[in-house]
């Protein structure tokens, strides 16, 4: 109860899973990790199915626990802001290799645009349609 408590969910203790938001069910899979004393959490795209405030509390909340347990957090992530306002170190694979190994001050968006398109200034892809990246 006290995880359920630290993640914001136990007033949601007796719900079934499935009747659970996308984010409530991201915070209960936090503290479910939490239960094990890791030393690590990886976690898969955690922020990929939710709104923005919703994936702001879930990316705050590894932040806190990475912070305040010194537990490392590895997160997969496609969301380029959210990886420059909360990795230290970013490290992206294209067709299954090393792409970028490096701190996240350095993956500027020219970067970005060869690692999703395979150059730095693809043709006919309108600049919306660019990968957002804002340094931090």
């Amino acid at each position: 109860m006290h995880l359920l408590e630290r993640v914001g969910m136990a007033d949601q203790a007796w719900q079934r899973a499935d009747t659970l938001s996308g984010g409530q069910q991201q915070r209960v899979g936090i503290a479910r990790a939490l239960a094990q004393r890791p030393q690590l959490i990886l976690a898969d795209e955690p922020i990929s199915a939710l709104d923005p405030k919703t994936a702001e509390q879930v990316m705050e909340l590894l932040l806190e626990i990475h912070k305040k347990d010194r537990i490392a957090v590895i997160c997969n992530l496609h969301h380029l802001d959210a990886v420059s306002r909360y990795a230290d170190r970013v490290v992206a694979l294209r067709k299954g290799r090393v792409f970028f190994d490096g701190n996240v001050g350095d993956l500027s968006r020219e970067v970005s645009r060869e690692l999703y398109y395979g150059e730095s200034n693809p043709d006919g892809q309108p600049e919306a349609a660019l990968p957002q990246f804002s340094p931090a």
